[in-house]
């Protein structure tokens, strides 16, 4: 006695059946696949020149392998290995890459001083190991070179900071042998030369001069060296009015106290 089917489940059993047959031609699919990734690739048939390959036992030379890409340069070159311009493309683009290197988010004088760090330091001449450099105070062009304002004395800190940012060796000579100690304050920094020590061991100056522009202020910045006076490096730029306007003395000028006359 044959049994008849319903014709409804007959067609849901043909449907289940191809489900079945797509399923398994996927999960074979997906096993390849694995079994690609898991292999190791193929090294690369390319000869490197200066590159010695090791030998098998049995004396066959293996395939070469490519040198592996370091994902993390140092951030300092030793000024010893100085090398021209791979030197300063080495040490900016290890700058960029070092997260305790932050640049200036704020667009004030610090941070065209972090630009002219950047073009005094690609553009330097001489890179000697244990370089001491000293900063000085940046003074207008037209005036008086012993005096100064606030945005002279402010380039001179921001470029210390930047140089020692840099990796090289700067002296503060304005740091006194002792503190001093009073009501308002310890202090160790005195712009009285006679507390100071007659002898630095400073071999070379980052310096410049100052020009008042319309709409701006125009720095030139230089380091040069102490006993040959030759300039090592250079660098220019432009620091708008606003930028230069916000940089505000602490005291304000004496005001006129008015009283009521008898």
């Amino acid at each position: 006695m044959k049994t008849h089917l319903p014709q409804h489940l007959l067609i849901a059993g043909i449907s289940l059946m191809a489900v079945g047959c797509s399923t398994f031609a996927g999960y074979n699919e997906l096993q390849k696949a694995q079994t690609t990734e898991d292999t190791p690739p193929a090294r690369h048939a390319v000869a490197l020149q200066g590159v010695p390959q090791p030998a098998s036992p049995e004396g066959m030379a293996h395939p070469p392998v490519l040198p592996t890409i370091q994902n993390h340069s140092p951030l300092f070159v030793s000024p010893g290995l100085y090398d021209g311009a791979a030197y300063q493309a080495t040490r900016m683009s290890a700058q960029k890459m070092q997260q305790h290197y932050q640049p200036q988010l704020g667009v004030n004088v610090n941070h065209y001083v972090q630009g002219m760090m950047h073009d005094l330091v690609a553009n330097l001449d001489m890179v000697k190991q244990g370089m001491i450099i000293g900063v000085t105070s940046f003074v207008y062009l037209d005036g008086a070179y012993d005096q100064t304002d606030l945005f002279g004395n402010q380039l001179s800190e921001g470029f210390m900071h930047e140089i020692h940012q840099f990796g090289l060796d700067v002296v503060d000579f304005k740091t006194t042998d002792f503190i001093r100690v009073t009501p308002k304050g310890d202090f160790v920094f005195s712009r009285d030369f006679m507390e100071l020590r007659e002898e630095q061991p400073i071999e070379f100056v980052l310096g410049g001069t100052l020009v008042q522009h319309q709409g701006g202020t125009l720095v030139n910045a230089r380091i040069v060296s102490v006993a040959s006076k030759k300039v090592l490096a250079s660098a220019q730029s432009f620091v708008p009015q606003h930028v230069v306007s916000a940089i505000q003395p602490s005291t304000l000028p004496g005001k006129l106290n008015l009283k009521q006359g008898e």
